[in-house]
């Protein structure tokens, strides 16, 4: 099966510097197959047999032994990538005109009832929720008077990692790539 597994909080203002090449040579001894990395900010595509839980757990322990680092990893696979890719408005960019990103939750907060916690003005973006993820535009005029600036300081933060909508496009287009080399 194919997956993607997002790291939270890697290569961020100087914190938790992980180098690509040496944590996809981690994941290749944990056992992970076809391991690709994309930028450097914790984005891993590979291949596995395990579950998505015994991934996380596996893919944690490895990198706290290689690197000394307590980074929480979020797996998820091609069929849930695609459940987000499906959601997202074609239209939404990450450019000069609007500021579109998924973030993507871990399950202590993963419930629609989670939008009335999000600080986004309504008037000012848009926020979707489906299983696993929120979506978030604004149009970047709007992007510090939108309150999601609020959301850093908040105690759900910790329990998500964050994504524009060009990267996440293009983890899902290399995990399908993954996908046809696994099907040959």
């Amino acid at each position: 099966m194919i997956y993607a597994a997002l790291l939270r909080g890697i290569n961020v203002g100087g914190n938790n510097n992980i180098n690509m090449k040496l944590l996809k040579s981690t994941f290749e001894q944990a056992g992970m197959t076809r391991v690709k990395t994309y930028i450097n900010s914790g984005n891993i595509i590979f291949a596995s047999e395990l579950s998505s839980a015994e991934l996380s757990i596996q893919l944690e322990q490895a990198i706290a032994a290689d690197f000394q680092l307590d980074i929480p990893v979020m797996v998820r696979s091609l069929l849930q990538m695609e459940e987000v890719i499906t959601a997202l408005p074609e239209n939404w960019t990450n450019d000069e005109q609007m500021k579109s990103d998924i973030f993507f939750l871990w399950d202590d907060i993963n419930d629609s009832s989670i939008l009335e916690q999000i600080p986004l003005k309504p008037d000012l973006g848009t926020l979707l929720y489906i299983p696993g993820a929120l979506l978030v535009s604004v149009p970047r005029e709007n992007v510090t008077r939108s309150g999601m600036n609020k959301l850093a300081s908040s105690r759900l933060y910790r329990y998500m990692t964050i994504r524009n909508v060009n990267t996440t496009r293009q983890i899902y287009r290399l995990m399908l790539a993954a996908g046809e080399q696994e099907a040959t």
